[in-house]
């Protein structure tokens, strides 16, 4: 795709976002205000003139349509509001101390699983039924059928309790090797699926008419590999990579709650239980704008793959 073509494309997908952004907003909004139970009806003691008050504080005395106009307007200008709950920080503020700890952790994962993922599978695809593809198919297999509640207790078993290499646990600023475990637990059913589709893609890219063409002209099977046959056999893990990539930096819940790492996961949990509007909401308006930019970044690394897609 040309330069100006793609940078004509992805004008449209960022301007595309803004409403599909929107409609993730305003539907989360009403549908989180449909959950019974509020933000303080855990608080029994409360007096109802103190109950009272904290809903007039709040705004949630006002009407639905009013309240969620009065949403929009603060998050027009970057703000989230207050948390219901956390009264001595703004949404804000929490978004802003555990959202750098769960991108840098979902972005290391996905940076392992690419590194790991495509050499594994273009090993598989050029040694097709030998013990080294049975060998590689048989831990993509085991990355993709052990979720991450069960792989990431048995990397701190291993690795922290009985070799004692690395810490099971918590969480110091500036020091990687916290990092480690969650990382490794975060990849590798990433991992897995990133080597099984660049062996099939490759496997069948192999096979292509242009490709023996190659071999034809007499080049050599590397050369075949780097020039002609490595670069469209990579267009489905782009595809794949974009909303897997989501999904690790959002979805980290369950390794941040095993490994005790500060993150934006257990916000969102804890918002959900608190029936913590603001926080909930919060959440829900970052993860979804992260996953909107990171499936734009997907479509447009595609597009420079292959020169031949063309966005009307």
């Amino acid at each position: 795709m040309k330069s100006p073509l793609l940078l004509a494309y992805a004008m449209r997908r960022f301007v595309g976002i803004l409403p599909t952004l929107f409609l993730i907003v305003s539907a989360s909004f009403f549908i989180v205000r449909l959950a019974p139970g509020g933000p303080f009806d855990q608080e029994q003691s409360l007096p109802p003139q103190i109950r009272a008050n904290l809903d007039r504080l709040y705004g949630l005395d006002q009407p639905l349509s009013v309240q969620y106009l009065h949403y929009l307007r603060g998050l027009a200008h970057g703000d989230f509001g207050p948390s219901f709950k956390l009264r001595d920080f703004s949404v804000g503020e929490l978004i802003a101390q555990g959202l750098p700890l769960s991108l840098t952790l979902g972005c290391a994962a996905i940076l392992l699983a690419v590194l790991v993922g495509i050499p594994l599978g273009i090993v598989a695809a050029l040694r097709r039924n030998t013990a080294a593809d049975y060998g590689i198919t048989a831990l993509v297999v085991f990355g993709i059928a052990l979720p991450s509640f069960v792989t990431g207790p048995l990397f701190a078993l291993v690795f922290g309790l009985y070799l004692r290499w690395l810490p099971v646990a918590g969480w110091e600023e500036g020091a990687p090797r916290y990092l480690v475990l969650p990382v490794l637990t975060l990849a590798l059913p990433v991992i897995a699926y990133v080597a099984r589709i660049t062996r099939g893609s490759l496997l069948e890219v192999l096979r292509a008419n242009y490709v023996r063409t190659a071999r034809a002209r007499g080049l050599g099977e590397m050369r075949v590999l780097w020039r002609h046959a490595l670069r469209p056999a990579l267009l489905p893990v782009v595809s794949y990579l974009g909303p897997a990539t989501a999904f690790v930096v959002t979805g980290s819940l369950v390794v941040e709650t095993v490994f005790g790492l500060p993150g934006t996961g257990r916000y969102l949990v804890q918002g959900a239980i608190n029936r913590d509007y603001t926080l909930v909401m919060g959440m829900i308006t970052v993860y979804g704008a992260l996953t909107l930019i990171l499936n734009l970044i997907a479509d447009l690394i595609y597009g420079w793959l292959d020169p031949t897609v063309r966005h009307e």
